[in-house]
């Protein structure tokens, strides 16, 4: 994604979630708006004359962005997407994250692309999450036997949903065959299980709000009639790692680029030394995806990183990432500085 820095010296994560018709893509939806706090902001799909998914989304924002014309991956070259995007990356509104609902129809790898090419200031890639009903999943997206459908190689979080429709005794077995056909096309995708769409929020995004009494955004929060369970979802692990020192732009690559199994985000603040002094980064990974964007320079040199996922090793995690952030030995050299700039650059 070509994206810019924003006022707020961050950017906001563009979430595609894709699936079937029924997958339970909305329920997903509605599950991640009750988060306590969060300003989330919605593009969603019209159908006709009756914007059905709109209305079911149980809204924390005022009113979606809603596109006209059904697929969101066959519109129109008239800029639909992105002027949604640019009302809802207004600074104003400080959103958390903003979330494409795609029609069942949509191809997961256009509507990357299509996200991915957005040049709207304030806003990046955050993801695609495609969501496969568990029980009709070999009947439907994956019923051609050979290869594995294309969908999958553009998804980096897939939640196979509906689990609970599954007997007990097949539940895992089920699981694990889904997540070998990914795999066959995906090895980067974070493959989880879920019924009724519960799955942590915090896989997806930061709440930035949640001390923020001043809020933009008139959250509803009457539509809730049943409070947020803790106990609701498998929740997302996490792993923080603090250290003093510039760090070395090619360890830190290397763990962005390739970081320990399990783990789905990453974010935080490196300090890298250039020739003229320290300046801070913000880190965001998602999958495959890394997004740096320049801080303010400094003449400390701080770094922290938070990695979260799920079922991954903590331990094996907080070494690498320790390791990552190890001060540089010595002055960085051309080679790095290079990288690391074209790395910049890609942002």
């Amino acid at each position: 994604m070509v994206s810019r820095t924003s006022d707020r010296g961050t950017t906001i994560p563009v979430i595609a979630l894709t699936g079937y018709l029924g997958a339970g893509k909305t329920t997903l939806l509605n599950h991640v708006l009750r988060t306590p706090q969060a300003r989330i902001g919605v593009v969603i799909n019209d159908f006709g004359e009756i914007n059905v998914d709109a209305g079911l989304i149980s809204g924390q924002i005022d009113e979606p962005a809603s596109i006209a014309g059904g697929c969101i991956c066959c519109l129109p070259d008239d800029g639909q997407l992105d002027s949604a995007l640019a009302r809802l990356a207004d600074p104003r509104l400080r959103l958390d994250a903003i979330i494409v609902e795609a029609s069942g129809l949509a191809d997961p790898a256009a509507l990357a692309r299509i996200i991915g090419f957005s040049e709207i200031a304030g806003v990046r890639d955050g993801g695609v999450v495609d969501v496969v009903d568990a029980v009709r999943h070999f009947d439907t997206v994956d019923s051609g036997g050979g290869v594995a459908p294309a969908r999958y190689g553009a998804a980096t979080l897939v939640v196979v949903n509906k689990l609970d429709q599954i007997p007990d005794a097949h539940r895992d077995a089920t699981l694990r065959r889904i997540e070998a056909r990914v795999r066959e096309r995906n090895s980067r995708a974070h493959v989880i299980g879920a019924t009724n769409g519960q799955i942590d929020p915090n896989l997806l995004y930061d709440v930035a709000a949640a001390n923020d009494a001043t809020g933009q955004l008139s959250f509803r929060d009457a539509l809730f009639d049943e409070p947020v369970s803790a106990h609701d979802h498998v929740h997302a692990d996490s792993v923080t790692v603090t250290a003093e020192g510039a760090v070395d732009p090619e360890q830190l690559m290397e763990l962005l680029e390739f970081p320990p199994a399990g783990v789905y985000r990453m974010k935080g603040v490196v300090a890298v030394r250039h020739r003229t002094g320290v300046r801070g980064y913000l880190v965001n990974v998602v999958g495959p995806a890394v997004h740096i964007a320049r801080g303010a320079a400094s003449s400390g040199a701080e770094s922290h990183l938070v990695a979260i996922g799920t079922h991954f090793d903590t331990e094996l995690t907080r070494s690498r990432m320790a390791e990552a952030l190890r001060m540089a030995d010595g002055p960085i050299s051309a080679t790095a500085q290079r990288r690391w700039q074209r790395y910049l650059a890609r942002s």
